[in-house]
């Protein structure tokens, strides 16, 4: 459990805050652990902690905490987790639309987008492919709440035409695992496949290299190759 734990954030409530290792807990444990979670949606977690995978944009951290505590208290009271979410997504939600720095990007002049945009990876954006790393806390902000690590436009409405999405958030050693999952996920789509089983077959490639990183190469390789 060592390797779990970063760092103790504070206590809430009860509730002991932790920063733990996401990138472990996804290689080792649950590739379905995202940027949080609380004991009733994964039960490896003891009750009365909350996780935070370590954030290189610490400022979501209350914002989780208060979606968490709303869900977690929820579902011990028997609500199912697709019902406990929509709930806590709403209290998160309003959180976030008062924020400092969403309302400070609000009254910028220009394209929302072009502000969520970070920097472009060149390496992969072959022909009218485009991947960009974004601002992560400002797509939760103002589109959608529950995004985590990546994203492409067969999924989301919100993201341009013929671009993949990396949330900055994540760290760069896990870049390289969750944009092969949305680039294989991509093209399954754009061959027909519904939302279900592209994400379903990309989970599965993307947790083989997670454990089997000398592997990754290749394989996005081969994805991209069908761009050029």
């Amino acid at each position: 459990m060592k390797k779990l734990y970063v760092s103790k954030i504070k206590s809430v409530l009860g509730f002991d805050i932790f920063y733990v290792d996401g990138n472990y807990i996804r290689k080792n444990i649950n590739e379905e652990f995202t940027n949080f979670g609380e004991h009733f949606r994964f039960k490896f977690i003891p009750k009365k902690e909350f996780w935070i995978d370590k954030e290189y944009s610490p400022s979501e951290v209350d914002f989780y905490v208060s979606h968490m505590i709303v869900e977690y208290h929820l579902m011990e009271k028997g609500l199912s987790y697709s019902m406990a979410i929509d709930k806590a997504d709403l209290v998160e939600e309003k959180e976030r639309k008062k924020s400092k720095y969403f309302l400070k990007a609000k009254k910028k002049r220009g394209n929302f987008v072009d502000m969520i945009h970070k920097k472009l990876l060149k390496k992969y954006s072959e022909g009218n492919l485009k991947v960009w790393v974004v601002d992560g806390e400002l797509v939760r902000d103002k589109y959608f709440i529950d995004f985590t690590e990546g994203g492409h436009d067969k999924v989301y409405s919100f993201i341009p035409a013929n671009e993949i999405w990396i949330d900055n958030d994540l760290s760069f050693r896990e870049r390289k695992f969750v944009l092969l999952h949305e680039v294989h996920e991509r093209n399954l789509m754009a061959e027909g496949m519904n939302y279900s089983h592209a994400h379903h077959s990309s989970s599965i490639i993307e947790h083989f290299c997670r454990r089997h990183p000398r592997k990754t190469k290749n394989y996005l390789k081969k994805e991209f190759e069908k761009y050029k």
